[in-house]
Parts: C-alpha cells; sequence; structure tokens
C-alpha cells in the first residue's frame, strides 16, 4: 500500500515538475515567493489574531487610542477586546467573525484609507450589543432592561446600551489625537537578532 502511494506521489510530481531549462528559474521565484511570504507573517505578526492579547488590537498605530483607553476603564480587569467585539456564542462564528473582520482591517490599514474617526460597522454593532447582554444579562433582566435593548435595537425600537453608557469602555475616544502622549507596548522588531548584529559590528 505504501509503495503504492510513493508511485503515486512520485506521477503527480512528475508532471509538476517543469521542463529542464525552466527548473532552475521556478525554484528562485518559488524561494523568492515563500521568502516574502514568511516576511510578510512575521512582520504583519500573523499569529497574534488567533489569540485573545488585547495588544494584537495595536498591531496597526492607528488603534492605539483605543487601547489606552480601554486600560484606563473598569473592563480592563474582566474583559479583552475579543469578549466585547468578537461573537462569543460558538467557535465557528467567533473565528469566522474574527477572519473576515480582521481581513477588512488588514487590508484597510495597509493601503492607509482609515478614516480620521474609527466608528463600529453595524455588523460589530449588533456583536458588542450581545455581549453587553451575554455578561449583564443578570442585572439587565433585574431592572426589565432586555426588553428594551435586545433585538429591538434593529428595528429602530428600544436603545443600545451604549446610547446611555457612552463612554464605556472607550471613554471620550473620538479620533487619532484624542490620546497624543499614551504610553502603549512597543513592538518586537522583524529584523532578526543574528542580522542585527552582523549589520552593528559593521558600524
Amino acid at each position: 500500500m505504501s509503495t503504492y502511494i510513493i508511485d503515486y506521489m512520485r506521477k503527480i510530481f512528475k508532471k509538476l515538475r517543469p521542463p529542464g531549462r525552466w527548473e532552475l528559474p521556478v525554484i528562485m521565484l518559488l524561494g523568492i515567493f515563500t521568502g516574502l511570504g514568511l516576511l510578510l507573517i512575521r512582520a504583519s505578526n500573523a499569529h497574534s489574531y488567533l489569540s485573545d492579547d488585547p495588544e494584537t488590537c495595536i498591531n496597526c498605530h492607528v488603534m492605539y487610542s483605543q487601547y489606552a483607553s480601554w486600560t484606563h476603564s473598569s473592563h480592563r480587569e474582566v474583559a479583552t477586546c475579543n469578549d466585547c467585539h468578537v461573537p462569543q456564542d460558538n467557535f465557528f462564528r467567533t473565528y469566522y467573525f474574527k477572519a473576515s473582520d480582521g481581513l477588512r482591517h488588514a487590508t484597510i490599514f495597509t493601503a492607509r484609507a482609515e478614516p480620521q474617526v474609527i466608528k463600529i460597522k453595524p455588523a460589530g454593532i449588533g456583536v458588542v450589543q450581545e455581549n453587553c447582554i451575554r455578561c449583564h444579562g443578570e442585572l439587565l433582566s433585574m431592572v426589565n432592561a432586555i426588553t428594551v435593548t435586545g433585538k429591538n435595537h434593529e428595528q429602530g425600537q428600544g436603545s443600545r446600551c451604549w446610547d446611555c453608557h457612552r463612554e464605556t469602555p472607550h471613554g471620550t475616544v473620538n479620533s487619532l489625537a484624542s490620546f497624543p502622549n499614551a504610553l502603549v507596548p512597543g513592538h518586537n522588531s522583524i529584523v532578526p537578532s543574528w542580522l542585527k548584529k552582523a549589520t552593528e559590528s559593521k558600524k
């Protein structure tokens, strides 16, 4: 059985293998594109998007004010960015939302097309509302507020939680200049340590 699989793989490899004179250029091009792909993954800190670490949100510098305001809020002790801004009802919806939202963010920020004032999109509004109710449902049921919030805001009835709690948890963030002196964690350099040492020793 194993020899059959090996023979089958060899046949596929022979079909995919470029003609003799193209072999070296194809290998070189594949190496270049693989290297560029790995550099892009490292430079964008792509693996961090699988985590719930709030520092992931400041991979793009335009989110510094949102991060800084969250770190000075009471929510910092109990909730990360994903707890509020990503669906929490099931695994598949969580990672589908993270992937689609992350791809949109990456495209906008890479193209430098972000607006001066960052506003939450309709899909995000529904998710944040869900998560407000998920965490504060017991309190809301005590004051009979779920009948006012919940899905009703989608039909223009009732209110969203932040219609009243407008400064929770981001304060008065309304532009990129809201927190000009905010201290945020620095990013690791994408330059490998061996290359840094080599270039510094030549100086």
